[in-house]
């Protein structure tokens, strides 16, 4: 079984480690590195496919017929020419010049950096979705760095690719590349829990889907992990298609695709800008749209957006030049006007939008009276790898519910997360399914919800939740202990082998420890499965309050406060308590002085 999330750090810890030592920034690293992770996946899927191609393959004279390109077409799968093959790259010789070696053109090769640039070309001359895509600057790296992270990504785990390891890996990558790349401001790779948030509570199955600022491709990515784990072929029920201004983004999408064995038409460049055009002309198509546009921009020009129309409610502020100073609401117009008559539309805004006021308000109005706003759901800081800002998850649901029409979900997830790290935190996977398990309570759809906890019952295996908590807690405790006396009687060298061991017994003791405190969370709020309004977690308002607050969309504004728990101490007490010290403190600090002053005194000074 692999351990994945160890080995994504070892390799991220070597490439990196190589990108330190060879001084190149993160910026020019990035896409040569995803470049080559993308080589390992086509490779380990051209040896899959190719074995199967050869079980029943046809002989004739006594030999297997050799495997061609359109065999490789028919399984969606890409064909390498030999020169492509990420094995023949790792075994070429350190001496590259001296083994006369030449590309698809017929020139001489004098470096590593042009065999594996070569290896690119003939990827893209055998798909049309990635031609003039990938990266071919790999000449600016030595042979021998070059040679080294052929040899990193020439692990034997990244063979499984039934189980996406490469894809799993490429997105580690882009996660960890994103979060370097302070100057891009993380504008290419949104954090996988929103994306999977949108994607969770949008319930893709089939039809076109569009993101209009799709930057790497998550939501496309996402989604077609969400319709194959409900056993669908994404390839045959999706139709991917995204507008990426800036062209290097638009090329990682690209590259993010194919290494999940997925097909899109994306549009970059100017062509692309979303202000000023419907690149695909799908104004009115689209069964979903999903999307994290970038927020708050400025000097839009309005005579420009106008024309380019999907403006249903009208357009938003103009300023003395002619410009939309912010374009917020330009977005979250396009997003409505995109779906069709059942569309479901799900992105990533600007918390201030949700309350704007002047034309954005009247903008608001409007769309909360079509009935298709369907929710709202408020996150904390810290959710983006280089922002600390707050922001909000929009819904919309054409088709929804006649009986849920005239109302909207709100929810209030600001203190609802994991801690990650200092700056960054995250829903984990427990935490995603419990909002969802809300919206669905919101929909009527119970049996999802029983699903859910049974999916609980099942890993913690037992339904007591409470008493299943009390017991890992308790045993998380002797575990320490034992831990504690064991390393102190171990000879020092047995020491790190022995914390290292306690180390992996512990981070599993702790998983289910946290997965048991998700479970009681969910129950004691919604018990059998019954939607219930929390107080400071969720409330289904319906358009009448919503008009009585000014058309807001802020979901704190209708959730209310949390009651805050007793945590047991005498408020005055406690005051008392630290007073005291605090005059004591002082003292302390008086007799110290004199002492110094004293001192100085008979020092002469």
């Amino acid at each position: 079984m692999i351990n994945i999330r160890k080995l994504e750090a070892e390799l991220w810890e070597s490439a990196d480690l190589l990108r330190a030592g060879s001084k190149l920034t993160s910026n020019q690293y990035c896409m040569p590195v995803l470049g080559l992770i993308f080589l390992r996946y086509a490779y380990s899927r051209f040896k899959l496919v190719e074995a199967e191609i050869l079980k029943d393959r046809p002989v004739r004279n006594g030999r297997v017929l050799p495997v061609e390109e359109s065999d490789f077409a028919s399984r969606s799968a890409i064909f390498l020419p030999r020169e492509a093959q990420y094995a023949y790259l790792v075994d070429l010789p350190e001496n590259i010049s001296a083994a006369g070696l030449t590309n698809r053109n017929g020139q001489v090769m004098n470096s590593l950096g042009e065999a594996v640039n070569n290896a690119m070309e003939l990827v893209e001359g055998q798909s049309e979705q990635l031609s003039g895509v990938l990266p071919k600057d790999y000449t600016m790296f030595s042979d021998e760095l070059l040679a080294e992270l052929l040899r990193i990504f020439n692990n034997s785990a990244l063979d499984d690719v039934g189980g996406d390891v490469i894809g799993r890996i490429y997105e580690y990558f882009l996660n960890k590349f994103a979060k370097n790349i302070a100057q891009d401001d993380g504008v290419f790779f949104t954090p996988k829990s929103l994306v999977k948030m949108i994607v969770n509570i949008l319930e893709p199955r089939e039809g076109i889907l569009l993101d209009p600022a799709c930057g790497s491709g998550g939501m496309f990515v996402q989604t077609g992990d969400f319709v194959e784990h409900a056993g669908m072929l994404a390839n045959n029920t999706m139709t991917f298609y995204g507008q990426e201004k800036v062209e290097y983004n638009a090329q990682l999408c690209l590259m993010n695709l194919a290494v999940h064995g997925l097909s899109g038409v994306i549009k970059s460049g100017d062509e692309a800008n979303t202000f000023y055009h419907d690149a695909h002309n799908l104004d009115s198509c689209c069964d979903y749209v999903m999307a994290n546009p970038p927020f708050n921009v400025d000097k839009v020009k309005s005579e420009s957006a106008q024309s380019a129309g999907r403006l249903p409610f009208g357009f938003p502020s103009v300023n003395k030049n002619k410009e939309v100073g912010n374009a917020n609401y330009l977005w979250i117009s396009y997003f409505y006007a995109y779906l069709n008559e059942q569309g479901r539309a799900g992105f990533v805004m600007a918390s201030s939008a949700t309350d704007s006021q002047g034309k954005d308000k009247d903008i608001r109005e409007q769309l909360v009276k079509t009935g298709h706003v369907d929710v709202m759901v408020s996150v904390g800081n810290n959710f983006f790898y280089t922002k600390s800002l707050p922001c909000s998850l929009w819904f919309f649901d054409k088709g929804k519910q006649e009986e849920l029409r005239d109302k909207v979900l709100f929810i209030d997830a600001r203190n609802y997360y994991t801690v990650v790290d200092r700056t960054l935190n995250e829903w984990s996977e427990w935490q995603l399914k419990n909002l969802n398990a809300i919206v669905w309570l919101y929909r009527g759809e119970t049996d999802k919800y029983r699903a859910l906890v049974d999916e609980y019952a099942e890993t913690l295996a037992s339904r007591d939740f409470p008493a299943v908590l009390a017991k890992l807690e308790e045993k998380k405790t002797q575990l320490n202990a034992q831990a504690k006396e064991e390393i102190a009687q171990a000879a020092r060298k047995e020491k790190k082998m022995i914390e290292a061991a306690y180390a992996e017994s512990m981070d599993g003791l702790e998983e289910l420890i946290q997965t048991a405190k998700e479970a009681l969370w969910l129950t004691e709020k919604f018990r059998e499965g019954e939607y219930a309004d929390i107080l400071g977690l969720c409330k289904v308002a319906t358009l009448e309050e919503i008009e009585a607050k000014g058309y807001s969309l802020t979901p704190g504004a209708y959730v209310g406060v949390a009651p805050t728990e007793d945590d047991g101490v005498d408020f005055h007490e406690r005051m008392t308590e630290i007073h005291q010290e605090l005059r004591s403190l002082q003292e302390e600090s008086n007799r110290l002085m004199e002492t110094i002053s004293k001192n100085w005194e008979e020092m002469g000074l």
